[in-house]
């Protein structure tokens, strides 16, 4: 992460060749002779959020040395994600678009995460999970499976916030009760007219006011723009309980991405999360069958964050001059991304049982 931690080396006890961390281990393997090292517990158990207002005061004045590091780098020229390369990694093919990349790296000051999850799900394990995955996206061209190719993908430490907040908002709006009247209706019936009543809903409104208090934790915020925004969502849930104090040793063998929506932008992300729960709330306060929110003010109160670091296995292929992205989850195996569709299957697919509808009644015609 830092100048410090890009040369750190972890090398193996019995060979002394770079070690990488081992998915869903305590340890470090290595991957020419197979010795284990195990991590060594960190002290530090209880991760502390920090205060938001006085963090973001600090990295205003620069005079956030503390709290944050100096990440090497690399920059891909084709969609701009930046990532941290792994020890005497030179190149590649970039995770998010595919993209040949070649290690030029750059210093970049960054907030220190507190904590990550680690890898649990190995390299193998994802493949398979995407191979699965594949076999169900029933509209995908047959010539998909080459291009989708899972020796591509990048085991990758991606960057999230964590909101914590305690809010009260003041509103005003409109309760509506439901209130029932009865009209009569003329209808014809056996070629009769004949006069008929029945009930009609109607809503009484009448003006609300009043505040909610919510209390929110760890509102999980992706502070990356380089993947799909939609699909990482349903990469959750995340055991964040699980979380574990930062430590380089989970880092050989894979990269780290660098965020790319900062800490401000993170809380809007947070805050337009947070208005749903709020809404539900005023509401719910409200009362009645039917409520209208016309204003609301809301403050945000004990406001706490973390920078957290989540494992995906990621890869991204190119098909007819248009990128997908798939991603796995690397704790849970969870597999989401994009795909093309194939026009001749979804044409099949319309076409034939109407060729068989068609031939049914034919044959009921021909034979009764």
């Amino acid at each position: 992460m830092s100048d410090s931690d890009k040369v750190e080396k972890f090398p193996c006890s019995n060979c002394g060749a770079d070690l990488e961390f081992k998915p869903g281990t305590s340890s470090l393997v290595c991957p020419y002779c197979q010795t284990e090292n195990t991590i060594e517990s960190s002290e530090e158990t209880i991760i502390e959020e920090k205060d938001f207002a006085e963090t973001l005061l600090k990295l205003k004045n620069q005079e956030a040395n503390e709290e944050t590091v100096d990440m090497i780098v690399t920059k891909c020229d084709t969609c701009g994600a930046e990532v941290s390369l792994g020890e005497n990694q030179t190149g590649g093919e970039c995770a998010f678009c595919g993209a040949a990349i070649v290690a030029q790296g750059k210093s970049e000051k960054v907030l220190k995460p507190e904590s990550l999850l680690p890898f649990k799900v190995t390299k193998n394990e994802a493949a398979a999970n995407f191979k699965t995955w594949l076999k169900k996206r029933w509209f995908a061209p047959k010539q998909l499976k080459q291009y989708a190719r899972v020796d591509g993908l990048k085991g990758i430490y991606s960057p999230f916030w964590t909101f914590d907040s305690d809010t009260e908002t003041s509103y005003s709006g409109q309760r509506g009760d439901y209130y029932y009247t009865t009209e009569s209706y003329t209808t014809t019936e056996d070629g009769k007219s004949v006069t008929k009543t029945r009930q009609v809903r109607h809503t009484r409104w009448r003006s609300a006011s009043g505040h909610v208090c919510n209390n929110f934790d760890d509102i999980l915020v992706h502070a990356s723009d380089r993947m799909e925004q939609k699909y990482v969502d349903e990469l959750e849930p995340w055991d964040l309980e699980n979380l574990a104090p930062f430590n380089t040793s989970y880092l050989p063998g894979f990269q780290v991405e660098s965020y790319s929506i900062d800490l401000e932008g993170g809380l809007d992300i947070a805050k337009d999360k947070m208005a749903s729960e709020i809404n539900y709330s005023i509401r719910n306060d409200i009362g009645g069958d039917e409520q209208r929110i016309t204003s609301k003010s809301t403050s945000y109160d004990n406001l706490k964050f973390k920078h957290i670091l989540l494992p995906v296995w990621m890869s991204a292929y190119n098909f007819k001059g248009k990128v997908y992205q798939f991603m796995v989850n690397a704790r849970t195996g969870e597999v989401q991304g994009t795909r093309p569709y194939s026009a001749g299957k979804i044409a099949a697919a319309i076409i034939i049982p109407l060729v068989i509808i068609a031939g049914a009644v034919i044959l009921i015609k021909m034979y009764g």
